[in-house]
């Protein structure tokens, strides 16, 4: 999906300044779907407002440059319909705790278990964030994509769980594991 794209859909929640939108896209809302830095989407807030997809109003700020606040127009809520109608792309899931999973049997056992210990805090961490923001879903679509969330993170600790034992006592190629 492209910047343009999901810059609408921020606008579609509400106003917002460029800032406010790369902080959905950083701990927001918008998260979970995609990432996007102020070199892509100041363009896409500029090309959105010339289209005739959003409006600007500068808000004055003391000491500091005017702040620019976006809208999103009746035109810009067609254009997003439009674009959301299209047909999705697969998922693609980037991860580097399993980017280095990848080389478990070239850590240590103690730095596999520390990185197995982070990831699960930082999953719980996720977990709670999804779970705090039930009262804060305003329709059954963020109702549903928090749901969506809440499932994933829950399956991540289960299988981390239960599958830990893989990469912390591995059986490695040519040895055979120890008896019990």
């Amino acid at each position: 999906m492209d910047v343009k794209t999901l810059c609408l859909g921020a606008l579609d929640l509400g106003d917002a300044t460029g800032y406010e939108i790369k902080k959905m896209f950083e701990t927001g809302i918008f998260s979970h779907f995609h990432e996007a830095s102020f070199g892509s989407i100041y363009p896409a807030l500029t090309r959105l407002t010339d289209e005739g997809l959003l409006t600007c109003k500068s808000q004055q700020q003391g000491g500091r440059p005017d702040k620019k606040i976006y809208s999103i127009t009746a035109e810009g809520r067609r254009a997003l319909a439009q674009a959301i109608e299209r047909p999705v792309s697969g998922d693609r899931f980037k991860s580097e705790f399993l980017f280095v999973m990848l080389f478990a049997d070239m850590l240590s056992p103690e730095n596999v278990t520390n990185l197995l210990e982070n990831r699960i805090r930082d999953v719980r961490g996720e977990l709670n964030e999804l779970q705090a923001e039930q009262d804060s879903c305003v329709n059954p679509g963020q109702e549903f994509v928090r749901r969506y969330g809440e499932a994933v993170m829950r399956a991540s600790l289960t299988f981390i769980n239960e599958n830990r034992h893989l990469v912390e006592n591995p059986v490695r190629k040519n040895e055979v594991a120890p008896v019990r």
